[in-house]
């Protein structure tokens, strides 16, 4: 099914009603063409664009910082990645792939298309290949689900505990401490504030489909 059917299908069932992504993409459905372009899509509340007031349609370049205000929310694309930035987030992205994106704090979903990337965050360094990963960093702490595909994820605090993992379908959610405070700075977690559904509808604004085959559910 075109992936624009498919959103349109979402739609018909009811499953893009309320705020958050389902709402901003429903709205982009029915005001955009077919298929999404690059740049800012949609937004809610107060969101930057180096410093300055963003506005739907902007495009996001190598070198720009991305902030969200408090219960801001920003959907947007850059060639074939998308991007669902959170509230109270600030992501700068840059020159190339060998750092293509730094959070310096907040939350972030990110789906990507294929070739190696390098993300940073305060507590590691990952690198990715073809994924969807959902991301939540703190200063101490931060979350990092890797909802498909592959990663290399280097803890800044223990750089020989770097590990490589696969997964399918949200297999090795993981903390990643900023400190050696236990036998390892990376430890196993639960899976939070993402969903299928959030996945699914970032991938199709690209032209794509999550690997997985999974259904729409809640958040959890």
């Amino acid at each position: 099914m075109h992936h624009r059917t498919q959103l349109k299908t979402l739609a018909a069932a009811g499953l893009l009603q309320g705020a958050g992504i389902s709402g901003l993409i429903r709205e982009a459905l029915a005001n955009s063409s077919d298929p999404i372009q690059a740049g800012l899509r949609k937004l809610t509340g107060e969101v930057t664009i180096n410093g300055r007031a963003a506005h739907e349609d902007m495009r996001i370049a190598p070198g720009d910082t991305v902030i969200t205000g408090p219960g801001a929310e920003a959907v947007y694309v850059i060639g074939q990645d998308a991007f669902l930035q959170r509230a109270d987030t600030e992501v700068i992205f840059g020159e190339d792939a060998a750092a293509f994106f730094r959070i310096v704090t907040g939350r972030l979903l990110s789906v990507f298309g294929h070739g190696a990337k390098r993300l940073m965050i305060p507590t590691a360094a990952i690198g990715i290949r073809g994924t969807g990963c959902y991301i939540e960093a703190e200063e101490s702490r931060a979350y990092f689900c890797l909802c498909y595909g592959e990663a290399e994820i280097t803890p800044t605090a223990a750089p020989q505990e770097r590990e490589v993992i696969h997964t399918k379908h949200h297999d090795h959610p993981l903390y990643i401490n900023a400190a050696a405070k236990m036998s390892t700075v990376m430890v196993a977690a639960e899976i939070i504030n993402h969903t299928d559904i959030e996945l699914t509808l970032l991938e199709q604004l690209v032209g794509r489909v999550p690997p997985f085959d999974g259904k729409p559910g809640t958040r959890h």
